[in-house]
């Protein structure tokens, strides 16, 4: 009986030294945790270039010795886009410029028109500036600002009328999202103001000027080198 005892216990001594080598064995070989992969920060630093469209609308005030009529202006726009940003820290810094086709216009019957009516056309729109944002990795909400150039077309009914080129400024803000890839996505809000032009008694009839400001609001798509 003493025997049977002490081979059980032998046994069961046994039985537990293989259970806790298995356990140790199975803990060795545990595979190890996964690894979390983290993206890099987006870098907005670098050449761009791009297209953009949009619409805008306005004033215009036409001037001479007889009076003043003022005349509302609306239209689209469609051009390109080429700039350069600089990323340092959250701040992106950088220099922007576009320019295309406008279709900003309007017309008014008011006692500036010496021959009932006139038209006011801008018919090509561009821009030079700066641009300051500041990085929500692949957001960038920005404002901008520098001069702008473009034509303003005057025309009475009937005369030759005169399209002057102007140099003004502009002003506003946006924000730019990072897409796939290269490319990225805009939306954007600019204050336009070319001044005024001259037109000649010879061309409308008595000496006039002509203003001209907008607002533009238009969508872009660029790719970054």
């Amino acid at each position: 009986m003493k025997k049977l005892l002490l081979a059980s216990v032998g046994m069961g001594v046994l039985a537990l030294a293989a259970t806790s080598a298995n356990a140790a064995d199975i803990i060795r070989h545990r595979a190890p945790p996964p690894v979390t992969v983290v993206a890099p920060p987006y870098n907005w630093t670098g050449f761009y270039v791009g297209i953009n469209g949009g619409g805008g609308f306005g004033h215009s005030d036409i001037n001479n010795g007889f009076g003043s009529s003022g005349l509302d202006v609306s239209g689209g726009l469609v051009g390109g886009t080429l700039g350069y940003n600089y990323q340092t820290g959250p701040w992106v810094f950088g220099i922007e410029g576009d320019g295309g086709w406008s279709g900003i216009q309007g017309s008014t019957n008011g006692v500036a028109c010496p021959t009932g009516s006139c038209s006011v056309n801008n018919n090509w729109l561009a821009t030079v500036r700066g641009r300051v944002g500041y990085a929500y990795d692949r957001f960038l909400p920005y404002i901008t600002g520098g001069a702008a150039f473009g034509d303003i077309d005057m025309t009475p009914a009937g005369l030759t009328g005169n399209s002057d080129t102007k140099v003004g400024w502009t002003v506003g803000g946006g924000i730019e999202a990072a897409l796939s890839g290269p490319w990225t996505a805009k939306l954007e809000y600019l204050y336009v103001d070319l001044g005024d032009a001259s037109c000649s008694a010879a061309n409308c009839g008595v000496a006039t000027t002509t203003s001209f400001n907008a607002n533009i609001v238009r969508a872009g798509i660029n790719y970054r080198f």
